[in-house]
């Protein structure tokens, strides 16, 4: 019996949607760090461009993960996951997956032109990484994890573009430890969950070990607590936000890290990393205790 085209319409659409990964565009809230931390969250301009840089960007991640997924699709059916994608599953169509990557590509190309020539510039810079990791990068050791850390470290960098505000070098740095902590313990995961596998599934795992990668992200975890805690206290932190009480948010920042960490080390998780946010209750509740301390500091 054959399904009706428009059932098999709506499951096209729903795997399209699937392979964008939209739950993984958690991701491009870092574009609102720029916002929050210029104090400019209740400028109704600003704020309507962060929202459209927003937009745009998980566009463009959508795109990529179409990509990525056409570029890795013979590797993914063998992976016990990613063999379940809707292109290594071969639910979708792969011409119908390229025609959809390129026309969201273009469309968000176009579009970011719209918010600035800057915020182009650092959207088609990332779109360049990230054909770069999956064609070269992905399998260079050490190199793979800085590319990954380099997507969030873009994405805050573009969200300040958007809106023509200057960037703390204090955060940046906060942001460039914070991702080479969560790609560190994405690697690590990877490696304990597959096990004897994790070799023929992604080859620069050959070049990592456990022992290895836990003192990677040990140095990691002490540069991104000791770069924040520097940030809050900082003279200059004080002087642009008027307070010292950026600092009372230092034990909620350890709190989340520390059960980052116990995710990682006892639970053996975090390979996907912008997930855990929704799946742990205590790690999202730390994450939203710490939205709410600093609105109230910087804004009240």
């Amino acid at each position: 019996m054959h399904l009706p085209s428009f059932y098999l319409g709506i499951d096209m659409i729903k795997d399209l949607l699937i392979s964008m990964r939209p739950r993984q565009w958690i991701k491009n809230l870092l574009l609102f760090a720029a916002l929050i931390f210029s104090k400019n969250v209740f400028h109704p301009p600003m704020l309507l461009t962060s929202v459209n840089a927003f937009v745009i960007f998980s566009i463009l991640s959508g795109g990529v993960y179409l990509l990525n997924d056409l570029m890795d699709m013979e590797k993914d059916r063998n992976h016990p996951r990613k063999a379940l994608r809707p292109l290594a599953s071969g639910r979708l169509n792969p011409s119908l997956a390229r025609i959809a990557c390129l026309a969201l590509l273009l469309l968000s190309m176009i579009a970011s032109f719209f918010i600035n020539r800057a915020f182009a510039a650092i959207c088609l810079g990332y779109l360049a990484l990230q054909i770069a990791y999956s064609k070269w990068f992905k399998e260079m050791v050490i190199l793979d994890v800085f590319s990954i850390a380099a997507g969030f470290f873009l994405r805050v960098i573009a969200g300040a573009k958007a809106i023509e505000v200057p960037i703390s070098t204090w955060l940046l740095l906060c942001t460039l430890f914070l991702s080479l902590f969560l790609a560190l313990g994405k690697r690590r995961h990877e490696l304990v969950w597959l096990g004897e596998e994790a070799k023929s599934h992604r080859g620069v795992l050959r070049e990592y070990n456990e022992s290895l990668l836990n003192q990677m992200v040990g140095v990691v975890t002490a540069g991104t607590v000791i770069s924040y805690a520097l940030y809050t206290l900082s003279y200059e932190t004080i002087q642009k936000f008027q307070t010292e009480n950026l600092g009372f948010t230092i034990p909620i920042v350890l709190y989340g890290i520390f059960r980052y960490l116990y995710l990682v080390y006892q639970k053996e998780e975090g390979g996907h990393p912008e997930l855990l946010f929704f799946d742990d209750k205590c790690l999202l509740s730390a994450v939203l205790l710490y939205g709410i301390v600093v609105g109230i500091v910087l804004y009240l």
